[in-house]
């Protein structure tokens, strides 16, 4: 074979190969760098350990969290008057898991475009929680369907939030004059409150297509992409005065603070109508595996709600964290458990004033783990439940009948029952459709699961939780739940079901 200066037989070839090569390049050097970050020399591992202890000191004087502040137009507009005037007043929470990772990682939860979801999810909320709270009420429960709000009565400027009695609601009745209950308790309703409220085990409850009305406190978990934090920071900062994102550390930390090298922060982000007196994130010692790389804590935050009757200061302790993922490590939650419990109350005592009353004590987030799977038995039993009551359970390992398991199989995200809000409502109302999308419980390693027990409805994995304490709060106030909410809005952007709980506080002014 005669030997020639180019592999080609002439010109136009070399051409279509020269563009081609130029277009594989940029992804095969990528690829290489990858590689060679993956697979060090000696010589490059030394020097990297010699880089990393000069960035220490700089690494230490980050503060772990940033503070979005918007500036109130009078600072009355960011306080509650309900104790100051009544004595009593109603707090709205919620907590949504939203995968917000990088978009390259996101897509092995079967979910995508983190930057446009990040936007899209904002003002879904902000939709939801500036609606007009309309309670309905009939003659009786079965005289009509399950109502879902509408999207034609949403307003475009912000409703107030904190409602008591003395702030005007909508209200269409149906109902007689007789009397409805006792006191106490907040008596069951007759029929239907806000959009498809129903009661049971004295605490009522409703699916809903939207996010409720007036949250004042928001908990987010795995925003972990700093991009979408600023875009939910952007969206949601025209109804919340006081956010709090890119919670966490990175890179190496001091032994005994954080496991492993941190490639994400924590994946929390607090959004509160209440401004925030005081604020702080520990991070977990103990995470394993995949799930080291991120700075998985607890964030705890201190906010004012404003005065009594007795012009005495009224706070309130909102907690929100995220444990270890890996199914079989509940060893290790429950050691994370016990450090929440410990992080909550030091905080508590570090910041807690003679002069204050505590209206309210919240700890929520992504627990992954559940109370119906025989493989999470460990934390089904942890002492934090005797410290924090948990309105959807009935005890260790087991539901009240009306709960909905809130982990989606990642698989059906898409699928025509579940991908609009509505569709999503009505599938997780129907226990025959909800075992198809829901996500069943985990069986303990070579034991075969036997899932409902006889008699018992089908319910799924319930990881995010919503819990209130009331042996923290000040004595003379009392805590009545007002309502539960399993929260369909954001299907399709999400993996998780968003869930709400509102209180009502009564404080004694004789106290």
């Amino acid at each position: 074979m005669a030997l020639q200066i180019s592999p080609f037989p002439n010109g136009f070839v070399a051409c279509i190969h020269a563009v081609g090569w130029a277009l594989v390049l940029p992804c095969f050097w990528f690829l290489d760098r990858i590689i060679a970050l993956c697979k060090s020399t000696t010589p490059e591992r030394s020097q990297r350990l010699e880089q990393g202890c000069y960035l220490h000191p700089l690494k230490a004087c980050r503060r772990p969290f940033s503070y979005h502040r918007e500036m109130p137009s009078s600072p009355e507009n960011e306080t509650h008057k309900g104790f100051e005037l009544v004595g009593k007043a109603s707090f709205g929470f919620a907590t949504a898991n939203l995968c917000l990772l990088p978009d390259s990682l996101a897509r092995f939860n079967n979910l995508g475009h983190t930057q446009r979801r990040a936007t899209v999810i904002g003002q879904h909320i902000v939709q939801g929680v500036c609606r007009p709270n309309i309670r309905i009420f009939v003659d009786s429960p079965s005289s009509c369907g399950t109502l879902s709000p509408s999207y034609s009565i949403l307003p475009s400027a912000n409703s107030s939030y904190g409602a008591t009695d003395k702030h005007a609601q909508t209200v269409v009745s149906h109902h007689s004059d007789s009397a409805e209950g006792g006191a106490g308790h907040r008596s069951a309703p007759r029929a239907l409150l806000s959009q498809g409220l129903r009661q049971q085990d004295d605490v009522p409850w409703e699916v809903s297509s939207l996010f409720p009305a007036n949250v004042d406190i928001l908990c987010l978990e795995e925003v972990f992409d700093k991009r979408a934090a600023q875009k939910l920071t952007q969206a949601l900062r025209p109804v919340y005065g006081h956010i709090l994102y890119d919670v966490g550390v990175y890179a190496c930390q001091p032994p005994c603070r954080c496991s492993s090298f941190k490639f994400f922060n924590s994946g929390l982000f607090l959004a509160s109508r209440f401004p925030v007196l005081d604020a702080q994130y520990q991070c977990f010692p103990n995470s394993r595996g995949e799930d080291a790389l991120a700075a998985k804590g607890l964030l705890s935050a201190k906010v004012l709600i404003g005065q009594n009757q007795k012009q005495k200061k009224v706070v309130g302790y909102f907690n929100c964290t995220h444990l270890h993922a890996p199914e079989g490590d509940g060893e290790i939650r429950c050691e994370q458990l016990n450090l929440v419990t410990k992080w909550i109350g030091d905080f508590q005592v570090a910041t807690k004033l003679p002069d204050e009353d505590v209206a309210f004590d919240v700890l929520c987030g992504d627990f992954n783990f559940d109370n119906c799977s025989p493989d999470d038995t460990l934390e089904q039993n942890h002492r934090l439940f005797e410290e924090y009551r948990d309105p959807c359970r009935a005890g260790p390992g087991k539901e009240k009948p009306w709960v909905i398991g809130t982990l989606l199989e990642q698989p059906t995200l898409y699928e025509e029952d579940i991908n609009t809000p509505e569709k999503l409502q009505r599938t997780l109302e129907s226990e025959d459709l909800r075992k198809r999308y829901v996500s069943p419980p985990v069986p303990v390693h070579d034991t075969p699961l036997v899932y409902p027990e006889t008699g018992q409805p089908w319910i799924g994995r319930r990881i995010d939780y919503i819990l209130y304490s009331e042996n923290s709060i000040s004595k003379h106030c009392r805590t009545e739940i007002e309502e539960v909410t399993f929260i369909t809005q954001l299907a399709g952007l999400t993996d998780h079901i968003p869930v709400g709980l509102r209180l009502n506080v009564i404080m004694d002014s004789s106290a």
